[in-house]
């Protein structure tokens, strides 16, 4: 669509979405240190991460909020208005979860097994590739605007959420082998951590799903 449709409006709504998932993208990096002083056993360490974490969070809801209420009505809107709201809410359960994910742990002050922290991190890790793509993926909107979402551009995007739907895959692997271990384990462990386990293992992976959400979501867009 030409450059000129946006001229229309005071603000373009696509530098917004991008602010958006870049500060998504920050909060869920912070998981990293999060969990490095988790297995130090250093919560008061681990409670400062999540303080950042939750700030973040507050940030990219208020961007949220401020594209819903700014986001123009009617003929000129560049992509469809539902298309954008439905894509900043996906982006906006990245942050949500980091922030769940790093509540539930530090409450629990709960411990991943030795054996596992090396395993575990590389999953945490693996999953936090998926929404670094995502993030790359939904800077590509200027661009795709400049193309009125044809040529390059588009083959570009697709092939980032074809990326992301890989390593997906992988997270899906990487759970698999860390809840065998937690099975296995079960026994040696306090039930109520290894419930615990199982529940942050499944929400860690959901930030790979939740990026793999935003990468469809971009090619719908692109689709129509």
């Amino acid at each position: 669509m030409p450059n000129h449709f946006l001229a229309v409006f005071a603000k373009s709504p696509i530098k917004p979405i991008e602010e958006h998932i870049r500060k998504v993208h920050e909060a869920s990096k912070l998981l990293v240190p999060f969990f490095d002083a988790a297995y130090a056993k250093d919560w008061d360490q681990a409670a400062e991460v999540r303080k950042a974490i939750v700030a973040m969070e507050k940030e990219a809801d208020k961007l949220k909020r401020d594209i819903r209420v700014h986001l123009p009505r009617g003929l000129f809107l560049p992509v469809d208005r539902t298309d954008i709201l439905e894509l900043v809410s996906q982006q906006d359960k990245i942050a949500n979860k980091a922030k769940d994910i790093t509540g539930r742990v530090l409450g629990r002050e709960l411990e991943i097994p030795a054996p596992i922290q090396a395993e575990f991190k590389a999953y945490l890790e693996r999953c936090l590739d998926a929404v670094a793509l995502a993030s790359e993926a939904i800077n590509e909107l200027d661009e795709l605007l400049e193309t009125g979402f044809r040529g390059r551009e588009v083959d570009l995007v697709i092939k980032m959420v074809e990326r992301i739907d890989e390593i997906e895959h992988d997270t899906d692997q990487l759970q698999i082998s860390l809840r065998k271990f937690v099975r296995k384990a079960e026994a040696q462990l306090n039930p109520i951590d290894v419930m615990f386990l199982y529940r942050t293992l499944e929400w860690v992976g959901d930030l790979a799903d939740t990026a793999l959400k935003v990468g469809s979501r971009l090619e719908i867009m692109l689709a129509r």
